[in-house]
């Protein structure tokens, strides 16, 4: 009986333990932004991150036109969402980097730190990439909308 008991209270507390533990674990990923959900917002429609919708408030990102016009759809996609990944949800001074599958074309973006302007909250950010072998670079500041949605300031 004794025995049984024991064994019983290792148990219990080799599960309690584990149970404990398991809340020190994570994923050592990127924190959200302190001023920001990592989704959209709920609304009648909501817009999840990536959609069209949330990318298309990038009015086209902040690389120069010309040479992001030379993208296809899939790669312009790809680093639409680099920039609202990198505003949504990376700390300042790291970057969010994209690949095409095929061919010399990649980029990364840079942003720094958040700041308000009015109610927005806004943040300056680098977009640097290789487009078939040929770098370009865009500067620029966005400011979050009430959706979720980034536009960049003019």
């Amino acid at each position: 009986m004794v025995n049984l008991v024991r064994t019983y209270a290792r148990l219990t507390g080799a599960a309690a333990l584990a149970v404990l533990l398991s809340g020190c674990t994570g994923s050592g990923g990127v924190k959200p932004l302190s001023f920001g959900p990592v989704a959209a917002p709920a609304s009648t429609n909501p817009q999840p991150a990536g959609s069209d919708a949330i990318l298309g408030a990038l009015n086209g990102g902040i690389l120069p036109e010309q040479a992001a016009s030379t993208l296809s759809r899939a790669d312009r996609l790809r680093s639409l969402e680099a920039e609202y990944q990198a505003l949504e949800k990376t700390p300042g001074g790291q970057s969010v980097a994209w690949k095409a599958p095929i061919g010399r074309t990649s980029g990364e973006v840079t942003v720094g730190t958040p700041y308000q302007v009015g109610q927005q909250n806004c943040r300056q950010y680098t977009h640097t990439a290789e487009i078939n072998g040929t770098p370009v670079t865009g500067r620029g500041a966005a400011c979050r909308n009430p959706d979720g949605s980034w536009t960049p300031l003019s």
